[in-house]
Protein backbone atom coordinates (compact mmCIF):
# COMPACT_ATOMS: atom_id res chain seq x y z
CA UNK A 1 0.00 0.00 0.00
CA UNK A 2 1.45 3.34 -1.03
CA UNK A 3 0.89 6.11 1.52
CA UNK A 4 1.73 9.51 0.04
CA UNK A 5 2.95 12.07 2.57
CA UNK A 6 3.89 15.69 2.02
CA UNK A 7 6.67 18.06 3.03
CA UNK A 8 6.80 21.75 2.15
CA UNK A 9 10.24 23.34 1.94
CA UNK A 10 11.86 26.40 0.41
CA UNK A 11 13.18 25.63 -3.09
CA UNK A 12 16.76 26.40 -2.04
CA UNK A 13 16.58 23.90 0.83
CA UNK A 14 15.21 21.23 -1.51
CA UNK A 15 17.98 21.81 -4.07
CA UNK A 16 20.55 21.17 -1.33
CA UNK A 17 18.76 17.95 -0.32
CA UNK A 18 18.77 16.72 -3.91
CA UNK A 19 22.51 17.37 -4.18
CA UNK A 20 23.16 15.51 -0.93
CA UNK A 21 20.82 12.65 -1.84
CA UNK A 22 18.77 12.97 1.34
CA UNK A 23 16.67 15.43 3.29
CA UNK A 24 17.74 16.09 6.88
CA UNK A 25 14.96 18.57 7.69
CA UNK A 26 14.89 22.32 7.94
CA UNK A 27 13.94 25.02 10.42
CA UNK A 28 11.45 23.61 12.88
CA UNK A 29 12.42 20.02 12.01
CA UNK A 30 15.98 20.56 13.19
CA UNK A 31 14.72 22.35 16.29
CA UNK A 32 12.19 19.62 17.19
CA UNK A 33 14.43 16.64 16.37
CA UNK A 34 12.18 15.10 13.74
CA UNK A 35 10.89 15.93 10.24
CA UNK A 36 7.31 17.20 10.17
CA UNK A 37 5.19 15.77 7.36
CA UNK A 38 1.51 16.00 6.51
CA UNK A 39 -0.99 13.51 5.16
CA UNK A 40 -3.07 14.40 2.10
CA UNK A 41 -5.97 15.64 4.22
CA UNK A 42 -3.64 17.82 6.36
CA UNK A 43 -1.26 19.50 3.93
CA UNK A 44 -3.48 22.38 2.75
CA UNK A 45 -4.16 23.53 6.32
CA UNK A 46 -0.50 23.05 7.27
CA UNK A 47 0.57 25.34 4.43
CA UNK A 48 -2.08 27.95 5.31
CA UNK A 49 -0.98 27.96 8.98
CA UNK A 50 2.80 27.79 8.63
CA UNK A 51 3.70 29.03 5.14
CA UNK A 52 1.12 31.75 4.40
CA UNK A 53 2.37 34.20 1.78
CA UNK A 54 5.77 32.52 1.38
CA UNK A 55 7.21 32.30 -2.13
CA UNK A 56 9.58 29.80 -3.72
CA UNK A 57 8.19 26.76 -1.93
CA UNK A 58 8.27 23.16 -3.11
CA UNK A 59 5.71 20.46 -2.34
CA UNK A 60 7.53 17.16 -1.89
CA UNK A 61 5.45 13.98 -2.21
CA UNK A 62 7.00 11.11 -0.28
CA UNK A 63 6.20 7.40 -0.34
CA UNK A 64 5.58 6.76 3.35
CA UNK A 65 6.11 3.03 2.86
CA UNK A 66 9.77 3.71 2.03
CA UNK A 67 10.44 5.42 5.36
CA UNK A 68 10.33 2.23 7.43
CA UNK A 69 10.51 2.46 11.20
CA UNK A 70 11.69 6.10 11.03
CA UNK A 71 8.04 7.08 10.35
CA UNK A 72 5.81 7.57 13.37
CA UNK A 73 2.25 8.88 13.57
CA UNK A 74 1.96 11.17 16.58
CA UNK A 75 -0.70 13.52 17.98
CA UNK A 76 -0.31 17.14 17.02
CA UNK A 77 -2.78 19.84 15.94
CA UNK A 78 -6.21 19.22 17.50
CA UNK A 79 -4.97 15.77 18.65
CA UNK A 80 -4.88 14.57 15.03
CA UNK A 81 -2.15 12.07 14.17
CA UNK A 82 0.59 13.56 11.99
CA UNK A 83 3.46 11.74 10.29
CA UNK A 84 6.89 12.48 11.73
CA UNK A 85 10.22 11.10 10.55
CA UNK A 86 12.93 10.40 13.10
CA UNK A 87 15.98 10.34 10.89
CA UNK A 88 16.51 11.44 7.28
CA UNK A 89 14.40 11.04 4.15
CA UNK A 90 16.32 9.40 1.30
CA UNK A 91 15.71 10.94 -2.12
CA UNK A 92 14.64 7.45 -3.29
CA UNK A 93 11.52 7.83 -1.10
CA UNK A 94 10.45 10.95 -3.04
CA UNK A 95 7.69 10.33 -5.57
CA UNK A 96 7.27 13.83 -6.93
CA UNK A 97 8.48 17.42 -6.50
CA UNK A 98 6.15 20.27 -7.46
CA UNK A 99 6.42 24.03 -7.15
CA UNK A 100 3.87 25.53 -4.76
CA UNK A 101 3.19 28.95 -6.31
CA UNK A 102 1.11 31.74 -4.84
CA UNK A 103 -2.18 32.59 -6.54
CA UNK A 104 -3.29 36.19 -7.06
CA UNK A 105 -5.27 36.00 -3.81
CA UNK A 106 -2.12 35.11 -1.83
CA UNK A 107 -2.99 31.46 -1.22
CA UNK A 108 -0.88 28.60 -2.52
CA UNK A 109 -1.94 26.64 -5.61
CA UNK A 110 -1.65 22.90 -5.10
CA UNK A 111 -1.01 20.52 -8.00
CA UNK A 112 -3.94 18.30 -6.97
Amino acid sequence: MNVSLYKVVPAEVWRSAEQEGLFRGSGIDLQDGFIHLSAADQVVETVARHFAGQKDLMLITIDGDKLGSALRWEPSRDAALFPHVYGVIPIEAVEKVDPLPLADDGTHRFPF
